[in-house]
């Protein structure tokens, strides 16, 4: 490599599949602009990867790290469940944490506790109130809502925040699904003006269900912890699943549970290394 050609050190990991190019910010190295994020996701002429998650100090004491969230457009997002278990596990190799430990992220601060190469993370209490989430034009929260979208008609939907928002559709089969379509009507309509991530689950029983998620900044992904979060707390609250829930997503399955609407809910799922590198600025 040339001396004159600076280079950044990076690492690709991926949970259940939803892929990230991990930064070490730790040491005072700017975030990255939006540019930069376009280019390293972009999976032809970069590295590829969903989202750009960068490693950063905590925010406050009590936690090992904070970490950021940059979607494939450039765009940051507030939370993301699966991006947060390769942290932990980034964290757990490079030796500052353990079996227990918390890490901050735009969303706030998330427990985290390890079992074997399994991370379990706390997302906080899902948020119904629809200035929360946010939600344009509807006053008080409901377990579902019909909302007129553009180019597809009414449509039946639950939405919460974790964090980051959701809309949440449950279809009879998950295979044929107009993921894109309806996605992208979903996140363009004025019902969310700040976007949403639209996910859409399928109930096979009640501690089983199916998910396929369109995210914002990004599109379809092979897993979504948020989002698989998300799912399951409103199919709770519409009677739908049980509070102990496993979800299978194209690219794994992510265990959720929900003890009780004023609890965290928690997350596990795996979370893989792929491979180091540098990126050539």
């Amino acid at each position: 490599m040339s001396p004159s050609r600076p280079s950044m050190r990076f690492t690709k990991m991926h949970g259940a599949g939803n892929d990230f190019v991990v930064l070490d910010l730790r040491h005072g190295a700017p975030a990255p602009d939006a540019a930069l994020c376009r280019a390293l996701a972009d999976r032809h002429t970069g590295v590829g990867c969903d989202q750009i998650l960068t490693i950063e100090p905590p925010s406050a004491a009590g936690a090992v790290a904070r970490y950021g969230i940059w979607n494939a457009d450039g765009s940051a997002s507030q939370q993301c469940g699966n991006g947060a278990r390769c942290v932990a596990a980034w964290l757990v190799r490079d030796g500052v944490a353990d079996e227990t430990f918390a890490l901050d992220s735009p969303a706030g601060r998330h427990p985290v506790s390890r079992d074997g190469d399994a991370f379990r993370i706390a997302m906080g209490v899902p948020e119904f109130a629809p200035a929360r989430i946010p939600m344009a034009g509807v006053d008080a929260a409901q377990a579902l809502y019909a909302l007129p979208v553009d180019g597809v008609g009414t449509l039946a939907l639950g939405a919460v925040s974790m964090g980051n928002p959701h809309a949440v559709l449950e279809v009879d089969d998950i295979e044929v699904a107009e993921v894109e379509r309806i996605g992208r009507a979903v996140q363009a309509s004025a019902w969310f003006p700040e976007s949403v991530n639209v996910g859409f689950v399928q109930v096979l029983d009640a501690g089983h269900v199916r998910l396929r998620v369109f995210e914002r900044g990004v599109g379809e992904t092979l897993a979504c912890g948020s989002g698989a979060c998300a799912a399951v707390a409103v199919l709770v609250r519409r009677g739908r699943c049980a509070r102990s829930v496993a979800v299978a997503l194209p690219g794994g399955t992510l265990d959720i549970d929900w003890p009780a609407d004023t609890a965290t809910l928690t997350m596990s799922g795996p979370a893989a290394f792929v491979f180091e590198g540098e990126w050539w600025t």
